[in-house]
């Protein structure tokens, strides 16, 4: 009777160990990049909300110049205490919003302290007109809402804004 001569194929333990090694350092190098992924993902949440919160003031700062004369103070929810800064320079309205974009409160001065459940916090500051019929407020939303120190915010983001009336 004839034996076959099949050679057993395998890896030795030299190899298995090199390969443990190769995949062990490839996912210390995934895991390591991860961090910052999560911030910087965090970051442009952060960023999409604050830029529709300011879409959203600025609608309704449009919106609100072209009201009737009269019926500027039948504005729902809190837009009414914005009205009559467009002719002076002004203290600064700081507004309040959730994490879902809601309008919490309407406060003076950009130092005001933060409503419980405030995320955001946007600091309309109105300039003089260059012209008759255009206004120009300067916007900026910055995160977490509580912190009113502009240098030690996680996020922020400026617009100017120019309404025609």
């Amino acid at each position: 009777m004839k034996r076959s001569l099949r050679k057993a194929t395998a890896f030795s333990l030299v190899e298995v160990v090199l390969a443990l090694g190769v995949a062990a350092f490839a996912l210390i190098a995934i895991l390591g990049v991860l961090p910052a992924g999560l911030k910087t993902q965090q970051a442009s949440v952060g960023q999409t909300k604050a830029n529709a919160i300011i879409s959203y003031i600025v609608d309704e700062l449009r919106a609100n110049v072209r009201l009737p004369p009269g019926k500027a103070s039948q504005v729902q929810g809190n837009w009414s205490s914005l009205n009559g800064h467009w002719a002076v320079i002004a203290q600064p309205d700081t507004l309040f919003f959730t994490n879902d974009g809601q309008l919490i409160s309407v406060a003076q001065g950009s130092a005001a302290p933060a409503p419980a459940g405030a995320v955001f916090r946007a600091t309309l500051t109105y300039m003089k007109q260059p012209s008759v019929t255009t206004s120009l407020a300067q916007i900026t939303v910055s995160w977490p809402a509580a912190q009113s120190d502009s240098t030690k915010v996680a996020g922020s983001i400026d617009m100017l804004a120019a309404v025609n009336r």
